[in-house]
């Protein structure tokens, strides 16, 4: 398709067409999901700039430093009435109660345009998600999206970590995200997608997006960006294809995000032990050379 073909097929999308209607779903919520400073505020203003045909381009959310992470809300933007790009608060790391919380935003269980506070205990992120269950948001239908700057390369600790985000993206969601690779132009991108692909990724899309300082549209740009968009809807049609109930796909992923939490409660209890230890052997080395220091001096 062509990028008149592409917009037009994204603005009159509706969950409504779909071989079983909407099954109790009003809308596409599209989670982006990044290391701060790698595009992804950057790719929800390109998105909105292609849709808007003819219009200024307009800087919607706030483009961060990779240094500085500048999302500290978990912010909604209207694509369409069914459409919504979702920019969660990016994370220098993913560990332990960090995840926990990047997949309590996946999930959909921290409430849009509200700020997002990483939590450190068992007990606050769990406090957390009953908050989250007295109001359930069940009419989403959740698409993952990884936004990774070409201009960085993975490092090695890293691969294992994002490896398990695109894994559990599928358990949480049933698709895996669609990894969006920005400033393709800056560097050889190719290297970057093989590694993703190993991952397990399925979609492996790379976009140049436009900026306050270069923002005259081109068509290939334009047709990425578009073609992004076209990709995430048609996993939701995938998604809607198979018999769904919103209500019993939230348990489940609030079942798999107890289970995290769980996971990493025990890692961090175990971490505690083994400083601990380590301080216990450190004390009783000390104390052994102090005596045979003192006895050594005796004789």
């Amino acid at each position: 398709m062509n990028h008149i073909q592409l917009r037009e097929n994204i603005k009159n999308f509706s969950l409504d067409d779909g071989p079983r209607g909407n099954q109790g779903f009003n809308r596409v919520l599209l989670q982006l999901f990044g290391l701060p400073g790698h595009g992804k505020s950057s790719l929800i203003n390109s998105c909105k700039y292609v849709l808007e045909d003819g219009g200024p381009f307009f800087e919607y959310a706030k483009v961060g430093r990779p240094d500085r992470v500048e999302t500290m809300v978990r912010r909604s933007y209207q694509l369409t009435d069914t459409i919504t790009l979702v920019d969660n608060r990016g994370c220098p790391k993913m560990n332990n109660f960090e995840t926990a919380e990047i997949y309590a935003q996946l999930g959909n269980f921290l409430p849009l345009d509200i700020g997002v506070v990483w939590r450190e205990s068992y007990s606050d992120v769990v406090s957390n998600l009953e908050q989250a269950e007295m109001e359930p948001n069940e009419s989403d239908l959740i698409i993952p999206v990884f936004v990774y700057n070409v201009k960085h390369s993975i490092p090695e600790e890293g691969i294992a970590e994002l490896s398990s985000f695109i894994t559990n993206c599928r358990l949480m969601t049933g698709v895996y995200p669609i990894i969006v690779l920005t400033n393709k132009h800056s560097a050889d991108y190719l290297t970057l997608e093989k590694t993703f692909r190993r991952m397990r990724a399925e979609v492996v899309m790379t976009v140049e997006n436009y900026t306050n300082e270069d923002h005259m549209k081109t068509l290939g740009r334009t047709t990425d960006i578009l073609k992004f968009i076209d990709s995430a809807l048609n996993n939701a049609k995938y998604l809607m294809e198979q018999p769904r109930n919103p209500k019993k796909d939230r348990i489940g992923r609030r079942l798999f995000l107890l289970n995290h939490i769980h996971d990493a409660k025990l890692a961090q209890q175990e971490e505690q032990i083994r400083k601990e230890e380590e301080q216990r052997a450190k004390r009783n080395q000390t104390n052994t050379s102090f005596w045979r220091k003192l006895f050594r001096h005796k004789q």
